[in-house]
């Protein structure tokens, strides 16, 4: 193994960080842990980056919604302690808490201080994965037994038809508001700039064509219980596929918080199926979707060939690649690449539900 490194953690985002503390958690000591990740010992680099552009002040999880290994003490229970107050408490019994973006990236700070995280941060690219019998190599940086792919979301996605329109604007790049504007997209990037326009005195058009699902989580709640997680990886391929096409459609949360500044906007807010001359374009349209906008994923598939069904790499339900996963490796995915395990795998929640998944197979493979 390279540096007596038995583990290494793929990317430092949110779910390889995540890792990370649950593997220290887990009694893996942080010399046998190598976290890969080219842009720097900030975890929450690229969301904050996000955040920031669409001016997010709430998260969209709940108490639970953090990086910490286990799920209590959530950050309902910080919030109560810090501000002298069991209301947070209250909303999070009753699925109403929602921590805030500052909140959320004060708890990453903290931790990551705590975990000593920057000492095993390597700032590199890792371009290539070999299988060995004894790990996985990754370039020139040797081969570790057990490997978790955190690669974050992908490039984000523009439609082709306004890629090269000079009022085209990503909702997760830096903007302002133009007086007149289209958002396209109906989920809750797109519902966020709805609000944030309308509040800057901008006529805004919601360019979309079917109405959001509007629902708390991005998954419903149900999916996320034992009893509904069970029955998921119960499905067969087309069945599990379809269910996953489903969690694509838009949403954003019910309530008053979102209605209101709609029905405030009046005349101001319209929606259509077409953008029509707007002077600006603001594309809320996520990431680009499936293993294949991943290169590291794309290039595992092209050469070791694991099993694929669409647009997901087939897992077991602990999130690992069960064709290049035996007794003396492990290789598994976390974020977004690892629907296949947990439908709301791009979720702190998700995060956690996969570095537990690893952490398990790394202690068996221990104990042998």
């Amino acid at each position: 193994m390279s540096g007596g490194s038995e583990c290494a953690v793929v990317g430092g985002g949110l779910a390889g960080f995540t890792a990370y503390a649950t593997l220290i958690h887990g009694g893996i000591p942080p010399d046998e842990i190598t976290v890969f990740d080219a842009t720097g010992a900030d975890p929450a680099q690229a969301w904050r980056r996000r955040a920031n552009a669409i001016r997010q002040r709430r998260m969209r999880s709940e108490s639970n919604g953090h990086c910490l290994p286990t799920s209590f003490p959530g950050l309902a229970l910080r919030s109560a302690w810090r501000g002298h107050s069991v209301w947070p408490l209250v909303e999070s019994v009753c699925d109403r808490y929602h921590p805030t973006v500052e909140e959320f990236l004060e708890h990453v700070d903290e931790l990551r201080s705590r975990i000593g995280w920057e000492a095993a941060v390597v700032r590199t690219r890792v371009e290539r994965i070999g299988v060995r019998p004894d790990g996985f190599s990754l370039d020139e940086h040797g081969t570790f037994r057990h490997v978790l792919l955190a690669p974050g979301p992908a490039a984000v996605n523009v439609p082709e038809e306004l890629a090269g329109d000079p009022r085209t604007v990503h909702a997760y790049e830096p903007h302002e508001y133009a007086h007149d504007l289209a958002v396209v997209g109906a989920g809750m990037a797109a519902a966020t700039e709805w609000r944030n326009a309308l509040a800057a005195g901008a006529r805004v058009t919601s360019v979309r064509r079917r109405e959001p699902l509007r629902r708390p989580l991005s998954v419903p709640r149900p999916l996320l219980s034992r009893r509904g997680l069970r029955a998921f990886h119960a499905t067969r391929p087309l069945e599990r596929a379809a269910i996953l096409e489903t969690l694509l459609a838009p949403s954003y949360p019910p309530g008053r918080e979102w209605d209101e500044p709609l029905q405030c906007g009046g005349a101001r807010f319209r929606v259509e199926a077409e953008v029509n001359g707007e002077a600006q374009i603001i594309c809320a349209t996520g990431f680009r979707r499936g293993f294949g906008a991943q290169p590291l994923l794309a290039q595992l598939v092209a050469e070791h060939g694991p099993e694929t069904h669409g647009d997901w790499i087939v897992l077991a339900p602990d999130s690992t690649v069960p064709a290049l996963t035996n007794d003396e490796r492990t290789l598994a995915l976390a974020g977004v690449a690892a629907q296949w395990a947990y439908p709301a795998a791009d979720t702190l929640a998700g995060a956690k539900y996969a570095a537990h998944g690893f952490l398990r197979a790394v202690q068996r493979c221990r104990t042998r």
